[in-house]
């Protein structure tokens, strides 16, 4: 059942029991004493019983893909603006510390590689002579 129909639906429940009222409001001067205050008590106790009905949105709000209902008088309580910024914190904070660690492991690799080229058997000056390539190649072709 849509939203519409629920709502059709409601308001169709409303007229009736309007309606009945009514009807029973007429009658009641007819009726003896105890009658009409068993009928108020049952009223407010059909009354106190009857759901809330559906609030209407007052417009929609659209940025981009994304749509958003608006309602009059809807004020955002403190807990509800804290619960709708969180993810965005959470997001942020995940970001940092993936970008903390990332950072971390980055230059734990570099401190190997420059600790492996000072402990090498060769000067790091080695490495930048063009012959030390073509002797690189030729090693690796021989094995």
């Amino acid at each position: 059942m849509t939203n519409s129909s629920r709502y059709q639906n409601m308001v169709a429940q409303d007229r009736f029991g309007l309606l009945v009222a009514a009807r029973l409001s007429d009658a009641a001067d007819e009726l003896p004493y105890e009658v009409s205050e068993r009928l108020r008590a049952a009223r407010m106790r059909a009354l106190s019983q009857r759901k809330v009905g559906v609030r209407l949105a007052s417009s929609v709000t659209r940025s981009g893909a994304a749509a958003a209902l608006t309602f009059d008088g809807d004020h955002l309580s403190w807990w509800d603006r804290v619960a709708a910024v969180a993810p965005l914190l959470a997001l942020v904070l995940g970001l940092v510390t993936i970008n903390v660690i990332q950072s971390d492991t980055r230059a734990s690799e570099i401190a190997e590689i420059d600790a492996a080229l000072l402990t090498d058997d060769l000067p790091p000056t080695a490495y930048t002579d063009p012959g030390f390539t073509q002797f690189v190649k030729n090693r690796a072709g021989q094995n």
